[in-house]
């Protein structure tokens, strides 16, 4: 009974042309009746569109890449022009240029050094990759206890109006403490839920990405074994 009057009030005492009226509130109307939680909310929910939107456009860029970069790759380094296969790596902005470049630029070392190197590189671009995304994360925990604290303090409220009102309790002077207290609470959680579902979303496109690393990093070492064969 309680939620049926947060989400529509209706007069039945008012009567226009015979009829009942019916008492709406919009979304605008409820949020500001959540009070200073709903604000931070809201600036929550910005915080973690942005950095979806910023994530993903970054991870989506990296991973594109040449289908032929590994094998002009190939070809330079069996014409012995490791000269050629840093300058087409320098010209590829890509997290796997980057590794393969550190990986010829120590060619001639031990290949347990070169190895060494790539994997530094790559754990440095996958570092990048998930920055920002524990702010994410942190929204995605964080929302909807906050919401619940909502909650607790309008309720304490709506039983402080109660112990203040004596016998002339209604429901209107229950309203505003009740209103905060629910919906505080669901704006907590649609704000969690969709953080959750994006930092999710990003962790399993840097997952791919990861993969495609290590599987291009075993690539080119297996390719610096070739010659000694």
């Amino acid at each position: 009974m309680i939620t049926g009057l947060i989400l529509q009030i209706t007069n039945a005492a008012q009567i226009i042309e015979g009829e009942p009226t019916e008492i709406t509130l919009s979304i605008w109307e409820l949020a500001i009746k959540g009070g200073w939680i709903i604000a931070i909310l809201a600036v929550f929910s910005i915080i973690a569109v942005y950095i979806f939107i910023e994530r993903f456009s970054i991870i989506n860029r990296a991973s594109k890449e040449d289908r032929n970069f590994m094998n002009n790759i190939k070809d330079f380094i069996h014409n012995g022009r490791v000269d050629s296969a840093l300058s087409l790596c320098r010209n590829n902005n890509s997290p796997i240029a980057r590794m393969i470049e550190k990986g010829l630029s120590r060619i001639g070392r031990p290949l347990n050094d070169i190895n060494a190197a790539i994997e530094n590189v790559g754990k440095l671009e996958v570092s990048r990759l998930e920055k920002n995304t524990a702010g994410l994360a942190t929204i995605a925990g964080a929302a909807p206890m906050l919401g619940f604290l909502g909650t607790v303090i309008g309720m304490i409220r709506a039983f402080y109006d109660m112990s203040m009102a004596g016998n002339n309790i209604d429901i209107a002077l229950l309203s505003g403490g009740i209103y905060q207290a629910m919906i505080t609470t669901v704006a907590g959680l649609i704000v969690g839920i969709i953080a959750y579902i994006c930092y999710n979303l990003l962790v399993a496109r840097v997952e791919k990405l990861v993969y495609k690393l290590e599987a291009h990093a075993t690539e080119f070492m297996d390719l610096l074994h070739e010659p000694a064969s």
